[in-house]
């Protein structure tokens, strides 16, 4: 019989409503109980003319690769080419290639886009990813992002001589709703608090201090984060970090907390 190794733990999941229910689900697996304080929401940016005309492009295979950075993107796409009246045989049908960063992402292009996947790198760096691609010079790259999203990859992709559309699908807002968090803390029941963005860490201070709340509450809550990105957000916060992921999946994120507690309990 396996250990669950998080049972008896209240673990707080700050993850946007339509991305939390993996994560939820594999530490209920490990005998958590999980509370919900969705930190993020994802909205179309007001002026979707750029965006809807590289989908327009897109569609018509006018590009030779398709990169899709997060689930958030892959939900936005989904929408706005149902919006569009875009069908995704014919996104299908073009010869663009796509490129995902991460499993979870590569997972939904399949569900929500019916898309293959054609180059899932094994680790989400700017430049590695660039490379991976192999873009020729001229080659045309779509990138549908945040309106927050960080230049790097353009950047680098640009200095392997692509020509790349990037372009602000949605924006990041701060979420509401779920469980009553401050009430938690107020009670003691927390146990740990969990980041898979630095988003979420901003977007968690912004709602925790709009709701009563402060910082200071976590001062006896193991945080933890998907990577080091993230973590940095979380201590420019002065939120202690105990947990930094191995593997920057929410996979890695249970795994590398369950090895914490494990060690905790020897």
């Amino acid at each position: 019989m396996t250990t669950q190794t998080l049972t008896g733990l209240r673990i707080a999941n700050t993850r946007a409503l339509r991305q939390a229910p993996v994560l939820t689900r594999l530490l209920e697996e490990e005998g958590a109980q999980v509370l919900h304080y969705p930190t993020v929401e994802i909205e179309p940016c007001a002026d979707s003319s750029d965006f809807d005309s590289a989908l327009t492009e897109l569609a018509r295979g006018q590009f030779d690769w398709l990169i899709v950075t997060s689930t958030n993107t892959v939900y936005i796409l989904a929408d706005r080419l149902r919006d569009l009246g875009i069908e995704l045989e014919s996104v299908a049908r073009s010869n663009t290639k796509v490129a995902a960063v991460g499993s979870a992402t590569a997972t939904a292009i399949a569900q929500e886009l019916n898309l293959v996947v054609d180059l899932l790198p094994e680790e989400y760096v700017a430049e590695s990813l660039a490379a991976s691609l192999q873009v020729s010079r001229g080659s045309r790259v779509f990138l549908p992002q945040s309106a927050i999203a960080r230049p790097v990859l353009v950047k680098a992709l640009l200095r392997a001589g692509a020509e790349v559309r990037a372009v602000s699908a949605y924006e990041t807002v701060v979420g509401h709703g779920g469980d009553d968090l401050p009430r938690h803390f107020w009670q003691g029941d927390v146990d740990v608090v969990l980041f898979t963005s630095a988003s979420t860490v901003h977007n968690f201070v912004s709602r925790l201090k709009a709701e009563s709340g402060d910082a200071g509450m976590l001062c006896d809550v193991t945080v933890a984060c998907i990577g080091p990105m993230t973590a940095e957000a979380a201590r420019r916060h002065e939120l202690s970090v105990q947990v930094v992921a191995e593997s920057r999946t929410v996979e890695g994120l249970v795994q590398s907390l369950k090895s914490y507690f494990a060690s905790r309990r020897r």
